[in-house]
């Protein structure tokens, strides 16, 4: 029997599955993907994060990532906001950075099963029975479900946000344009908004988020594209003038943001399978890591104190206590970006506001860990 299995390689899994490894706990994660891969993802990592890639021995220069110390919001029609990140960041792709965790996940001793996916979850007799796509039946002490944005495994454990359709899909590029490369700029348009900023290799990544509607009215993202996004110049002129890298984007749908249980049927949920941020708030995957550590500190203890109530309750409250406040801004701010004559006003005022703007960071980002 397995102590741990991790369903899902993303930021969260690969960092908790490390550092339970080097706790000396047995840990097999499951990918269905093969590394490496892209996902949609707006590539930015707040610098809160370094102190623990540091402890995860992570060399960060050695992926050459863009450095970001400065932010852009522009409204529909074109008007800029600026404002110094305090905190900065840096930019790197998933495809390369979840491959680097990966080989050093194995390098720690880490199990992995790539290409297949998790088909059951099964609790009973304080063990799991976990089935593979493969026809494989594992069993384990505890799982952590690191799955992402939306799984089948979320209609299994009757999750309720699962049964509500979301209106929110995201498109992501890579491009070449020349931009400046220490800026991250969030530009609306109706019915959405695009971030772009740089990553590694002279390279940038380019995501936004709209609803099907508007794919649906257009037909074609492309068409979309032309007829919504161009609308805002700014978006316009990248468009226009920027070399776009993948032959399709790469999208995904039913992104939903409603709240998560952080424990569902007793399986530990992380990253995104917990709660998702709104990517204007450009901090999903530094709250990744962040939950990678506190999922992997939690578990570390059970195996002292065997007690399944005490890890579920733990766990439940060290999560809401990091999370659940930033969650709940990044949710009110979406509400107002994204709809035309909303955005208009508020980049109107916060421009004249710049109290409100470092007040809208510090509370979507978190203290250095």
């Amino acid at each position: 029997m397995e102590q741990v299995i991790v369903i899902g390689g993303g930021l969260a899994g690969l960092s908790s599955a490390m550092l339970l490894a080097r706790a000396g706990i047995g840990v097999t994660l499951i990918e269905k993907k093969n590394y490496p891969f892209h996902r949609v993802c707006g590539e930015y990592i707040s610098n809160e994060v370094l102190p623990f890639l540091e402890t995860l021995g992570v060399d960060l220069n050695a992926l050459n990532p863009a450095r970001i110390n400065h932010f852009q919001l522009t409204s529909p029609s074109g008007k800029m906001l600026q404002a110094p990140l305090d905190l900065g960041g840096f930019g790197i792709s998933r495809f390369v950075l979840d491959h680097y965790l990966y080989q050093l996940a194995l390098q720690l001793g880490v199990k992995f099963r790539l290409q297949t996916t998790a088909e059951s979850v099964v609790f009973s007799g304080d063990k799991f029975t976990v089935t593979l796509s493969d026809g494989t039946v594992l069993q384990s002490e505890v799982v952590a479900g690191t799955f992402g944005k939306r799984s089948n495994l979320d209609r299994q454990l009757n999750r309720s946000f699962f049964t509500a359709r979301s209106p929110f899909l995201a498109v992501k590029y890579h491009l070449k344009t020349d931009l400046p490369k220490n800026v991250i700029a969030l530009h609306n348009f109706e019915n959405g908004y695009a971030g772009i900023s740089a990553i590694e290799n002279d390279r940038y990544c380019f995501c936004y988020l709209t609803t099907r509607q508007n794919l649906k009215t257009h037909k074609t993202v492309a068409k979309m594209e032309e007829k919504v996004l161009c609308q805002n110049p700014h978006l316009q002129k990248i468009f226009r003038e920027s070399k776009f890298l993948y032959a399709q984007p790469e999208v995904i749908n039913e992104i939903s943001f409603a709240p998560k249980t952080a424990v569902a049927d007793h399986v530990l949920c992380a990253g995104d399978a917990a709660g998702l941020i709104t990517p204007l708030c450009g901090n999903g995957m530094a709250m990744a890591f962040h939950a990678g550590k506190i999922l992997a500190e939690e578990i570390a203890a059970y195996f002292q104190h065997r007690n399944r109530a005490l890890l579920e309750t733990r766990y439940t409250i060290a999560w809401q206590n990091q999370f659940s406040a930033r969650l709940r801004v990044g949710r009110a701010v979406q509400q107002v970006f994204g709809k035309k004559i909303l955005s208009e006003m508020a980049v109107s005022a916060l421009q004249k506001m710049p109290f409100a703007v470092q007040f809208i960071m510090k509370n979507t980002h978190g203290k250095p860990f």
